[in-house]
């Protein structure tokens, strides 16, 4: 009769665990929150962008590297999603993005691209495009030298790192050396959809990389996710997404990251961008990721873009600029913005470009 006794406290035991485990999921990924529309005028999908625009970056001439195809668990996709990088110049008239024609000697079927940054030398103003890569569900940076005459990547080389074992996204802060967010904790897929969701602990990480050292400089996080850097190069931004908040990180002289604080977004802010001219931080957001992560076609993931500005004052200003509820957008996941034109991209949706004027 004790061991029957027992075994009924333990299935409770387990059940009222389980229980309040699921009901924090849903408090962190808000899924009782409803949207309401906040449209901008003048915005058009962009063409050839079907399969996801994870990621957006745009170099000061208006030319915006954009990649998509992306096959990331629990995520909607197809056997027929390809990996692929397209460029759009913003200072034409004619808005369509263009593939960029990659490298014979790189592996196409296994490119499975994730967080982008470019780096701009400024002795030659060269540009290097890092790509987070996930063939076969690892984790790589692919890194590049982009020809505009005719719009080519060249490749360069492939980084590989234990500690750079879930990269989401990255920040090149150099011809070689860049930040990166790790989104997990543990490598394998049965443990992070299991353990790590249901215990859903700050156990992510931020990793610096050089040629010449690799370390962990800021960790804490509960999934770690867009990365960006100030105009002057002095605070990191990092996006905790199930903490609805972007940290601000002080950059020291060795690249160690120093917390200063965090801004509450009332989001799942995912990747990051910074306006050279004004400082602002960008992001494409998830308004409501339960819906992002149990899928229903007939009541989509909404968008969601969400603007900081003067991040490093006392007062840092939280706007809502864009919402919409899946009918046009879902799951936005970047907000790039070049000049009057807003740029936002999606998991595995479309694109939107729209005028912010």
């Amino acid at each position: 009769m004790g061991k029957v006794v027992f075994f009924s406290l333990l299935v409770a035991t387990i059940a009222l665990f389980l229980g309040e485990r699921i009901v924090n999921i849903r408090k962190r990924a808000l899924a009782h929150r409803e949207l309401e529309k906040n449209h901008l005028p003048n915005c058009v999908l962009l063409p050839n962008l079907n399969q996801g625009s994870e990621d957006i970056t745009v170099l000061e001439n208006g030319l915006a590297f954009i990649s998509t195809g992306l096959r990331y668990p629990g995520m909607p996709s197809t056997d027929t999603t390809v990996g692929k990088m397209y460029i759009l110049d913003l200072k034409e008239q004619r808005i369509k993005p263009i593939e960029l024609r990659m490298p014979r000697n790189f592996d196409l079927e296994s490119f499975n691209p994730h967080g982008i940054s470019a780096y701009t030398n400024p002795s030659d103003g060269s540009v290097r495009l890092f790509v987070v890569s996930h063939p076969e569900q690892k984790t790589q940076i692919e890194v590049f030298t982009f020809v505009e005459e005719d719009y080519s990547l060249v490749y360069v080389k492939t980084i590989r790192h234990e500690l750079l074992y879930s990269v989401n996204d990255i920040v090149a802060v150099g011809a070689e050396s860049f930040f990166a967010t790790n989104d997990h904790y543990f490598e394998n897929e049965f443990l992070r959809s299991t353990v790590e969701l249901i215990l859903a602990q700050p156990w992510t990480n931020v990793v610096y990389y050089s040629p010449t050292e690799v370390k962990v400089v800021s960790d804490g996080y509960y999934c770690a996710n867009g990365i960006n850097i100030s105009p002057d190069q002095k605070h990191v931004y990092v996006a905790d997404v199930f903490d609805h908040n972007v940290h601000v990180l002080e950059r020291k002289h060795n690249n160690e990251l120093v917390f200063v604080k965090s801004v509450a977004v009332g989001s799942l802010c995912d990747n990051l961008e910074v306006d050279p001219k004004t400082g602002d931080v960008w992001s494409g957001c998830h308004p409501n990721a339960w819906k992002l992560f149990v899928f229903d076609p007939s009541d989509p993931p909404g968008s969601e873009v969400i603007r900081i500005q003067n991040i490093l004052s006392e007062e840092p200003v939280v706007k809502q600029v864009y919402a919409d509820d899946g009918q046009i957008l879902q799951g936005s996941s970047v907000a790039a913005v070049y000049g009057d034109k807003l740029l936002i991209g999606t998991v595995f949706h479309k694109a939107l470009i729209c005028d912010l004027k």
